[in-house]
C-alpha cells in the first residue's frame, strides 16, 4: 500500500519542492510598467495597488470599484498579485480572464508565486468575499514528491486548493471546497472511495477567515471544529494507511499584524497499525 493517504496543508515545501531564490514581494505595490501592461490588457483601470488587508481594501474601495468598475489590485508580505472584483460588476469569468492575462504578464523577476481572484459580493458596508477565490499558481518544478508518486502508479487526488497552489501538475483529480466542513466532508468521500493513492487536503479557513482577520475566538472555534471532525477521520483508515496532519505556516490571530506570523509547525502522523507519532519541527 502506498504510505500515504491525508495531508492537511498546501505549500510546495511539503512535497520536496525548494525554491533557492525568494519569489518576489512588493511592499510598495508593483511597477508602473506591470500595471500598464495590466491595465491595456484587460481594459480596465486599478485602484490601490498595495500591500492590504484582503477585507479591509474591499472595505474602503469597494464602493468606487462599484461605480468605476476598476480592478482593486493590492498585495501583501507574500509573493501575491491580488484582483478584487465584485461578482455583479465584473463577471467571474471576466476576472478570471484577467488573472489570466496577468500570469501571463508576471514572468521574469516579476514572476510572483501566485495571481488570486478575490471576488466578493455585497452592498456598500456589508461586502463579504465569497468562495468563488481562484489561484493562478506558478508551475512547481520536477521533481517532486506528487510527480513520484504519479511516476510510482498511484494518483494524487487534491482537495480545496491543492490543485490551484500546484498549477494542476501532478493531480488527477481536484475537490474544490467551499469551507472547512465541506474539505472534511471531501476527504471523508475519497478516504471511503479510494484503495490507493494520496488524498491532499487544505482546510484554508483557519488561515483565511480567522487568522488574518485577528480572531482568537473565530479561530478557536474553527480548531475545534477539526477536531470533533478528527475521530470520523482516524476511523476511515485502514491498515496500511497513514495520516499527517501539519500546519503549513503561521496565522497567530493574537500578533498586531494580519500578515502570517512566525513560529513552529505543527506535525502530527498517526497510522491505524502502528504508534502513532507527534514531532514540533521548525
Amino acid at each position: 500500500p502506498v504510505g500515504f493517504k491525508l495531508c492537511l496543508g498546501h505549500p510546495w515545501e511539503l512535497m520536496g519542492i525548494v525554491t533557492p531564490v525568494a519569489m518576489p514581494t512588493y511592499p510598495d505595490g508593483f511597477p508602473q510598467d506591470v500595471v500598464d501592461a495590466f491595465v491595456a490588457a484587460t481594459g480596465r483601470d486599478v485602484l490601490w495597488n498595495l500591500p492590504a488587508s484582503g477585507t479591509e481594501i474591499i472595505d474602503r474601495l469597494g464602493d468606487e470599484h462599484v461605480a468605476t468598475g476598476s480592478w482593486i489590485l493590492y498585495t501583501s508580505a507574500d509573493s501575491v498579485f491580488q484582483i478584487a472584483a465584485h461578482e455583479d460588476v465584473v463577471p467571474l469569468e471576466e476576472l478570471y480572464e484577467a488573472c489570466r492575462t496577468a500570469r501571463r504578464i508576471l514572468t521574469g523577476p516579476h514572476a510572483v508565486g501566485r495571481v488570486i481572484a478575490r471576488p466578493f459580493t455585497g452592498t456598500s458596508g456589508d461586502y463579504r468575499r465569497t468562495a468563488n477565490r481562484h489561484d493562478f499558481s506558478l508551475e512547481p518544478a520536477r521533481p517532486n514528491h506528487l510527480s513520484r508518486l504519479r511516476g510510482a502508479g498511484h494518483e494524487v487526488h487534491g482537495v480545496g486548493k491543492i490543485a490551484d497552489i500546484f498549477a494542476g501538475c501532478d493531480i488527477d483529480t481536484s475537490a474544490p471546497t467551499k469551507s472547512n466542513a465541506d474539505g472534511i466532508a471531501q476527504t471523508l468521500r475519497l478516504l471511503r472511495e479510494l484503495d490507493d493513492g494520496l488524498v491532499f487536503a487544505n482546510l484554508v479557513e483557519t488561515d483565511s477567515i480567522y487568522g488574518h482577520r485577528n480572531d482568537p475566538e473565530g479561530f478557536h472555534r474553527c480548531l475545534q471544529e477539526f477536531d470533533r471532525a478528527l475521530p470520523e477521520l482516524r476511523a476511515a483508515l485502514r491498515d496500511g494507511d497513514l495520516l499527517i496532519l501539519c500546519s503549513d505556516h503561521g496565522c497567530d490571530p493574537t500578533t498586531p499584524s494580519t500578515d502570517h506570523s512566525r513560529e513552529h509547525a505543527l506535525l502530527v502522523a498517526h497510522a491505524p497499525d502502528a504508534q502513532a507519532v507527534c514531532t514540533d519541527v521548525a
